[in-house]
């Protein structure tokens, strides 16, 4: 089948760290790319074969000229949870296959199993696609390599310490490329219809340890300084929602000691290796001293 007998994939949240890469994964496989924005002048940032279309999950009837015609949507869901019935509805009535962005909630591993708002609306959004009879499958990154800049950068980037709680937390953290990669060879090639796979990177490292291999990648040593969550709370008010930090400092609690959950999902739908933590520093090494 021809480019122009293919039908288009649908590509939500297209300008985020994962939905951006998983649209150049899927132009380089020869797949036609539609691409869900909120924003029109986001379309600057997109390649020019990306047929562009303004929708917002929270408006479902925005997304039907986005939809007309598609074969498959990658379905990232960061908006509030009210319209996901109707907005799963719609896409049961246009498309084939969905390929949904969710959380690794039904591993039993420490880590994931805290209280989670956004774990919950992720179960519930797999039960509305599942009872549709869609083509679907589901991936469930792990800890993303890519928090770290959040986390860590402004500290770094001021030569200092890092602060932090639960240095001994271990996760290993998996590269958004290979969440994308991964999501742009499920969405265009068969053989992964009801597929469940959990993304990891290939390692369990601890969270000093993560800092360690940043300053690795900087050619400088990062001092690592833990502190109690009370002190992480203080620090992080007005910066990120007290449930947030909460279901943070819970799931960190809860990972130390137990090595990290790894598996072989990315290797094994790929054929390569996933990246390592080392790597990812490596090459967002900038992130850590001029911003993301």
């Amino acid at each position: 089948m021809s480019q122009k007998d293919t039908p288009p994939v649908l590509v939500t949240g297209a300008t985020g760290r994962i939905g951006r890469v998983v649209i150049d994964q899927l132009l380089d496989a020869g797949v036609p790319v539609r691409a869900l924005t909120r924003r029109p002048e986001a379309a600057a940032t997109l390649p020019a074969k990306v047929e562009v279309f303004t929708g917002d999950l929270t408006a479902p009837g925005t997304l039907d000229p986005a939809l007309n015609g598609a074969g498959a949507v990658f379905l990232v869901w960061t908006a509030p949870p009210r319209t996901t019935e109707a907005v799963v509805e719609r896409l049961a009535a246009h498309v084939r296959r969905v390929v949904f962005l969710s959380s690794p909630h039904r591993t039993p591993h420490p880590l994931f199993q805290q209280p989670n708002p956004i774990a919950a609306m992720h179960a519930d959004i797999e039960r509305l696609i599942a009872a549709t009879g869609l083509e679907s499958t589901v991936i469930r990154p792990g800890m993303l390599a890519s928090n770290a800049p959040a986390w860590w950068a402004t500290a770094i980037r001021a030569g200092g310490v890092v602060r932090w709680p639960y240095g001994a937390a271990e996760s290993a953290p998996v590269d958004d490329r290979d969440v994308a990669a991964v999501a742009a060879r499920t969405l265009h090639r068969d053989g992964h219809v009801g597929g469940d796979y959990v993304l990891t990177g290939p390692e369990s490292l601890t969270q000093a340890a993560q800092v360690g291999l940043i300053g690795d990648a900087l050619g400088r040593k990062i001092d690592f300084e833990e502190i109690t969550p009370d002190e992480f709370r203080s620090l992080w008010k007005g910066t990120a929602p007290g449930p947030v930090v909460d279901m943070l400092l819970a799931a960190w609690s809860a990972a130390v000691g137990q090595p990290a959950y790894v598996t072989t999902a990315v290797a094994d739908i790929l054929g390569t290796p996933p990246r390592t933590f080392r790597q990812w520093a490596a090459d967002h090494a900038t992130a850590f001293t001029q911003g993301s």
